[in-house]
């Protein structure tokens, strides 16, 4: 009988150290002799094609999946008998369908380390990561700094080209970096609620 695997996540804000820590745990999964594979989504390919990479630099090869049925069938694929550990990275961008995919893994005795965005700009609960960290076996939240106070960040902050906070009805996903976020404590953390049309409106009457 087929001893049952794990899952393991890994989350927190932008910048907070979720791949470095993702990678370490890959390496030490290594060190122990254990046959590794390495995921990424194909979406993010900001500083990699195929590899993850950290915002310290350090990077690792990966496996790019996209979200279509196609994707997942290849994900499913690549997980062969011989594989004992997979990691997969930015799994905020994985669809529904990944989470059954996930609890197979790791029915078959496979251990699952997955690393992700616990909350989106908004401050929401992004993609299934709330739900696999509902199912794991193991949850580690990591912070990052703030940004403005120096305090410790728990929010991705979203910037506008004048770097203002992004409106709340913005598009969920913008893969991005520096460029346009920032991590940001509960009190330094700031999002738009207004409409467009509203938002539009106050700023002109103070033109």
């Amino acid at each position: 009988m087929t001893s049952k695997g794990r899952l393991e996540v890994i989350c927190g804000s932008m910048f907070s150290g979720k791949t470095e820590e993702l990678m370490r745990r890959l390496r030490r999964a290594e060190y122990a002799k254990k046959k590794v594979l390495t995921i990424k989504h194909k979406i993010d390919n900001r500083k990699s094609y195929s590899c993850i990479v950290s915002h310290d630099g350090d990077s690792r090869e990966a496996c790019p999946i996209t979200s279509c049925e196609e994707g997942l069938d290849a994900l499913m694929d690549l997980v062969d008998p011989s594989v004992d550990v997979v990691g997969i990275d930015e799994i905020q961008f994985f669809p529904d369908g990944a989470i059954s995919i996930l609890k197979s893994f790791v029915d078959r005795g496979i251990r699952v380390i997955v690393a992700g965005l616990d909350t989106d700009f908004r401050g929401e609960p992004f993609g299934i990561v709330p739900y696999l960290m509902a199912i794991a076996d193991s949850v580690t939240k990591l912070h990052a700094i703030c940004m403005v106070c120096g305090e410790e960040a728990n929010h991705t902050q979203r910037l506008v080209q004048d770097g203002t906070p992004a409106r709340y009805d913005e598009s969920t996903i913008l893969v991005g970096g520096e460029e346009c976020y920032e991590a940001r404590c509960r009190e330094c953390y700031r999002i738009d609620k207004q409409p467009l049309q509203e938002s539009q409106a106050v700023s002109g009457n103070c033109c």
